[in-house]
């Protein structure tokens, strides 16, 4: 009888040890899978790291992660070239990306939260018409957008890149879904009951409420606008208003008659990214914030 229930206990450890060992076998997969992914995502930054502190000789004779020294050197040849026309760029993208993403950030908040929050015919068509604005390639409106824009005589300034920035079809659609969430229609209409305007009550109940979101929206324009290559290249033609993008594809081109620019646009590149890290861990925070702390501070 010992026998047997020993021989009973023994097979219900193994059928439990089978139970909890199958779903860890089966987490493994996505785990892999993650993995792989951040791997093939690192893989490039980890080699522009690298490159970047070679030089001509380096980049092109081997292909190894062993770091160079000409880290400090290509800067400074990058730092030089058209008495420094690189830290032009960058403040152009700068320009384009913080006033744009801060614009577009705002203008997203109060669509967003226009649409929430108030009744108004024609309201599911101008929800339905941004979902397609969602779906649609940025790539698609550059051209229609650059032959608005002269026929008003604004191509090639500054804001023929700034104003096409400022709408953001994802940014109002997060922003919508963000107010339904973050924003209780018992303390709007608590507002409005103390006597409070509609931007009144935007303003100081709202918009603290939707900060964590509107940081969010703000972030994603950020990178986008950073990242754009084909507005600005359409757009503009004078090189001392180009972006990052449309200034390191510039030198690339010159690269094929002097190899030496290569060593200068991965160094670039590197210096590119920069800001981006910067902002994200500086930002970071706000996504943790409580969305109620806003409200009751102000």
């Amino acid at each position: 009888m010992t026998a047997l229930l020993s021989r009973s206990d023994t097979a219900s450890t193994v059928d439990a040890v089978r139970r909890t060992s199958g779903p860890r076998r089966i987490g493994l997969v996505p785990t892999a899978v993650l993995l792989l992914g951040a791997v093939y995502c690192l893989v490039p930054v980890a080699w522009v790291l690298v490159a970047a502190t070679k030089n001509k000789n380096d980049l092109f004779d081997t292909f190894t992660f062993a770091p160079g020294w000409s880290l400090f050197e290509n800067i400074a040849d990058l730092s030089a070239y058209r008495d420094g026309l690189f830290w032009r760029w960058m403040a152009n993208t700068a320009l384009y990306a913080g006033v744009g993403a801060a614009v577009s950030a705002f203008v997203s908040g109060l669509s967003g939260y226009t649409l929430s929050k108030f009744r108004f015919p024609g309201k599911a068509i101008v929800f339905n018409t941004l979902l397609a604005g969602v779906l649609m390639p940025a790539i698609v409106l550059a051209i229609p957008q650059y032959l608005l824009l002269a026929k008003l005589g604004l191509a090639g300034t500054y804001w023929s890149v700034l104003l096409p920035s400022i709408i953001s079809p994802y940014g109002i659609y997060l922003s919508r879904v963000y107010a339904d969430a973050a924003v209780p229609d018992s303390l709007v209409e608590a507002a409005r009951t103390d006597g409070a305007t509609e931007f009144r009550v935007f303003w100081s109940v709202a918009l603290p409420v939707m900060r964590p979101g509107l940081v969010t929206v703000f972030l994603f324009q950020f990178v986008a606008i950073w990242n754009n290559f084909m507005l600005p290249f359409v757009m503009l033609s004078d090189d001392t208003k180009f972006p990052l993008t449309v200034g390191l594809h510039l030198l690339l081109s010159q690269g094929a008659d002097q190899p030496v620019l290569y060593s200068q646009v991965i160094a670039g590149a590197l210096l590119s990214i920069v800001p981006l890290v910067a902002l994200f861990l500086a930002l970071q925070r706000y996504w943790r914030v409580d969305l109620i702390s806003g409200s009751v501070k102000s």
